[in-house]
Parts: C-alpha cells; sequence; structure tokens
C-alpha cells in the first residue's frame, strides 16, 4: 500500500494499475480521462459536473435523481430575491428539525465521528465559518469576523486569525447559541436583499483571511452558503442515522 499526500501527480500516466479498495478524498480529477475502467462497487461523493461515462453525461442524470429524492433541494439554487427568502425559510424548518434529532442522542454521541468525518458538533461549527466568511466577511466587510469556535475545512492552510481548534469539543446549546447568531445575520441580509443587491459584487476586504481578499457576486456568496448549509444537513441526517442504529 503506497501512501499519496500532498503529492502533484498532475500529467500522471497509469497503466495496468490495480487500484482495489484505493481511498481518494480531496483529489482533483479535472479533465481526466479513463479507458477500459472497471467502476464495480465504487461510491463517489462530490461535485460531479461533465462526467462521461460511456459516451453519456452523467451529471444532469444525477442531479434530476438528486432532485427526485430531496423535492426541495432545487429551491437551493434560487435566481431572485424571493427565491433565497424561500430557500432559507426552508433551512431554518429543515436544521430545527435536524437540532431536535440530535437533542434526543445522548451529548456524548455528538462528539462521535462516523466513517471519519466530522461529529455533529463540528458540522455546526463548520457551518459558522461558512456563514463568518461568506455572509460576515465577504458581504458586510468585516476583516476577521471568526469566532474561536469556527472550524474551517480540515485541509484550509493555517491563516493568521483564521481559527482552527479541533480539540475543543463545547457543548451542543454553546454552539446553537452561536448558530443563532450567525443564522440571524444570513435572514438580515437575505430579508434586506433586492435585485440590484443580488446582481452586485462586494467590496475586497483587508487582511489575510477566507475567502482571499477579492470581489465577489453577492449572489455566488449566498449560493456558498445555501449549498453548505444543505448538503451538511444531508451528512448530519445520514451520520445521525448511523449513530442511532448503533444505539439500538
Amino acid at each position: 500500500m503506497v501512501d499519496f499526500t500532498d503529492k502533484d501527480l498532475r500529467g500522471s500516466h497509469f497503466e495496468r494499475v490495480d487500484l482495489t479498495g484505493a481511498q481518494f478524498r480531496l483529489v482533483d480529477l479535472t479533465s481526466v480521462v479513463m479507458k477500459n475502467v472497471d467502476l464495480i462497487n465504487v461510491a463517489i461523493h462530490g461535485d460531479i459536473e461533465n462526467l462521461m461515462i460511456n459516451d453519456v453525461d452523467v451529471g444532469p442524470l444525477i442531479n434530476a435523481e438528486l432532485d427526485s429524492r430531496y423535492p426541495l433541494r432545487s429551491k437551493m439554487r434560487p435566481t431572485d430575491p424571493n427565491g433565497f427568502r424561500e430557500a432559507w425559510d426552508i433551512l431554518e424548518r429543515l436544521w430545527n428539525e435536524t437540532v431536535e434529532r440530535a437533542r434526543r442522542l445522548p451529548s456524548a454521541l455528538l462528539h462521535e465521528s462516523v466513517d471519519g468525518e466530522w461529529t455533529f458538533i463540528e458540522t455546526l461549527r463548520h457551518l459558522v465559518f461558512a456563514t463568518d466568511s461568506w455572509v460576515r466577511r465577504a458581504i458586510l466587510g468585516v476583516p476577521s469576523p471568526w469566532d474561536p469556535l469556527s472550524l474551517p475545512w480540515d485541509e484550509m492552510p493555517d491563516t493568521a486569525g483564521v481559527p482552527r481548534d479541533r480539540v475543543a469539543r463545547p457543548q451542543l446549546d454553546e454552539v446553537l447559541e452561536l448558530r443563532k447568531s450567525r443564522m440571524a445575520t444570513v435572514r438580515q441580509v437575505i430579508e434586506g436583499l433586492t435585485d440590484a443587491r443580488l446582481d452586485a459584487v462586494t467590496e475586497p476586504v483587508d487582511g489575510p483571511g477566507w475567502p482571499p481578499p477579492e470581489s465577489f457576486p453577492v449572489r455566488t456568496c449566498l449560493r456558498v452558503v445555501l449549498n453548505e448549509e444543505w448538503e451538511h444537513r444531508r451528512y448530519a441526517e445520514r451520520d445521525l442515522s448511523a449513530i442511532e442504529t448503533f444505539t439500538r
């Protein structure tokens, strides 16, 4: 077994290579070409776009299937202010249901990881980070908006002023109080949206952090938050189901 971590393998050529049982995490496969490949019992999770399998673009098929399984998923692709307000209404309601589900578990289990993924508490902390970054910093212009409990993705490079405390084990109510504040900020921004504001771009923010000190479409910033909220709730629900099964 060979471990490839933080390796640049761009342009590599693999021929007659056995990858049975291999695991790939945070791997960029843009423009990869695979021929005479056996994909049997393979699980792929990630952003899939323009993926041709046997001359069929499977991206639209996957999106259609996911929209069918989760009828509210299409609402996370709004195009106007009212659509963003509707999407946020949905997310608030769904997260309230998920939190109530989590409260029924022993508190220690909310710090348990399933299959190496974030714990429930860590998921909530990461969503605080997403709001801090894309709403408070990018849209509202707060240079250093992060709370000490904000949790960036694991592979984010160390950045001055950005916390990344993976050891902290805050209780659910402490994190929920922080989430309540951040979700209220998103609500305020979305309630004040106009067509002009949605079509505007942000002003670059001075100082290091995430996102970089650049201009971004406001629409893009808000869609990042919607996507983070939707997908991480889906992961949280999946992992809560696994924990509930384990505790029965």
